[in-house]
């Protein structure tokens, strides 16, 4: 079962500035990637390969930046 979170956002009179600032409160609490996971079924396998290859690149990015 997913978490409930409750993100509250106060309109005084400009609904684009608050449209703007709950997208921002979405996106920092994971939410989208969260119903993302549930929508589309990912085999472990393919789970474990996403997080070698995001691994590989951190290090790569890491040794460039050293200057290795």
């Amino acid at each position: 079962m997913a978490n409930r979170r409750n993100i509250s956002i106060f309109v005084n009179h400009n609904l684009e500035r608050a449209l703007k600032q709950i997208k921002k409160k979405i996106e920092r609490e994971g939410i989208v990637k969260e119903m993302k996971k549930s929508v589309y079924y990912e085999p472990p396998t393919q789970k474990r390969r996403k997080r070698r290859l995001r691994a590989v690149k951190q290090n790569y990015l890491r040794m460039l930046q050293r200057g290795l």
